[in-house]
């Protein structure tokens, strides 16, 4: 199994998974690892670490997901590995509920989000998000 981070999307994936039929209420595991320093495009803060200028992004996205009718469901620090192997353990794991694909995209394109994504793209070296769909 191959493991690769990332930062955004290729449009492709991006396309499909947007793409999909819409199937009601998930929860998306994001797997978060930050940069050691902040890098955001304008050279500003360059003071703050990753995970200082991801928190700003946090506590925006936040909002947007409860407006949307989602909500934060659980944040937690990596501290081991009990099965498997990766070159890197991730720095924090998030999980985020979401009423629908319809509500993620439209938070996800929204201006709000427009705003702070440039928070999110300072401090992230890379990360995993897989939606993932309650048995039922």
């Amino acid at each position: 199994m191959k493991v690769e981070n990332a930062v955004l999307p290729p449009m492709a994936q991006a396309m499909e998974f947007f793409g999909a039929p819409e199937d009601g209420p998930f929860v998306m595991v994001n797997l978060l690892k930050f940069r050691s320093t902040a890098e955001y495009a304008d050279g500003s803060d360059a003071h703050l670490t990753g995970r200082e200028a991801y928190a700003r992004y946090g506590e925006g996205v936040t909002k947007l997901v409860e407006a949307q009718g989602g909500a934060m469901r659980y944040s937690g620090e990596v501290t081991g590995l009990m099965i498997g192997e990766v070159e890197d353990l991730w720095d924090v794991v998030a999980l985020v509920e979401y009423p629908s694909l319809a509500a993620f995209r439209d938070m996800a394109m929204s201006p709000e989000m427009a705003a702070i994504e440039h928070h999110r793209k300072a401090g992230l070296a890379g990360q995993l998000n897989l939606k993932t769909k309650a048995r039922g």
